[in-house]
């Protein structure tokens, strides 16, 4: 036990670690500065519970990298109860900023009056949906709040490594090349699924060989939302060598229509990992956007080697 003066004798004291000085110091943590916009993720999809919680779990990441950023979720087919929409929360925080400058200039402060964008709004998109997009950037508009908007999350090799983890979750890939351990269902060949066209399928294709580079198997890229384009690919695929197939959705989840995913394995006669989900790095890249749109950067995502 401890006394009013100091731990009890014979207990070890925690002393402060001493600062780690010369080139492999650690980066002391970077804080978001005072007065920076909101970081509000934009999320597509019909609302639920578990889509909230991903998108909660998302921020979460993003403000564990980034102490004290202000934040918001809006959603796009918000119901304005339980889930409020993009427009309506882009509103409020721009009425927050100037709320809190009139109060400070009230009480006397010296502050500067509010200028550049209220909030920056992060699309919790993987790829490419022109739809999607247009709708945001409506939505931003309509809310005559001053934002900016970013661009989606990928491609990016993190998504690569997110798409190999929930493979190899699945059962449907080795977690790591370098083990020799053999998975009986690992597939030799993947469709990486996406939505919202050629468009996003020629961005998918980016991650899709970065994934290849991982698994050393060839991974396709394939529109889930366009019929016929699964089962072309999956033919292709298998025409090219491949005789155990793997479905790998090169999505977040909330963007995908419910019952689509099961409907595409079905057709392309594969099992089928889970959607990216709050996977670690997608909370990391939303925040990259937002870093990168202010020209900030974060413990962990200084200059990068050459």
């Amino acid at each position: 036990m401890s006394s009013p003066t100091g731990p009890a004798p014979g207990l070890p004291v925690r002393m402060p670690r001493p600062r780690q000085s010369g080139r492999h110091r650690r980066p002391e943590p970077v804080a978001a500065p005072e007065g920076a916009p909101a970081l509000v993720l934009a999320v597509p999809g019909t609302p639920a519970p578990t889509t909230r919680g991903l998108a909660e779990e998302v921020i979460s990441i993003a403000r564990s990298e980034l102490p004290g950023l202000e934040v918001g979720i809006g959603y796009l087919d918000g119901d304005e109860a339980e889930y409020p929409t993009l427009e309506t929360v882009l509103a409020r925080t721009a009425a927050r900023r100037t709320e809190r400058y009139e109060i400070a200039k009230a009480a006397g402060r010296e502050v500067a009056e509010p200028e550049g964008p209220a909030a920056v709004v992060v699309p919790l998109l993987a790829g490419p949906d022109h739809a999607l997009m247009r709708r945001i950037r409506q939505a931003v508009m309509d809310s005559r709040a001053a934002a900016e908007l970013t661009d989606v999350l990928g491609p990016h090799p993190l998504l690569a490594e997110a798409v190999h983890v929930r493979l190899s979750e699945a059962g449907l890939a080795r977690a790591d090349r370098a083990r020799l351990f053999t998975v009986a269902t690992a597939a030799d060949g993947i469709i990486l699924a996406t939505v919202g066209g050629e468009e996003a399928v020629q961005a998918a294709g980016i991650t899709g060989m970065l994934l290849a580079a991982r698994l050393a198997v060839p991974v396709m890229a394939a529109a889930i939302d366009q019929e016929g384009s699964i089962a072309a690919i999956a033919e292709q695929l298998r025409a090219s060598g491949s005789a155990q197939l793997a479905l790998a959705p090169y999505l977040v989840g909330p963007e995908l229509p419910e019952g689509l995913l099961d409907a595409a394995a079905k057709e392309a006669g594969c099992a089928a990992a889970e959607a990216l989900g709050a996977y670690p790095a997608i909370g990391k890249l939303v925040l990259s956007q937002y870093t990168t749109t202010l020209g900030i950067a974060p413990q962990g995502q200084g200059a990068q080697p050459r």
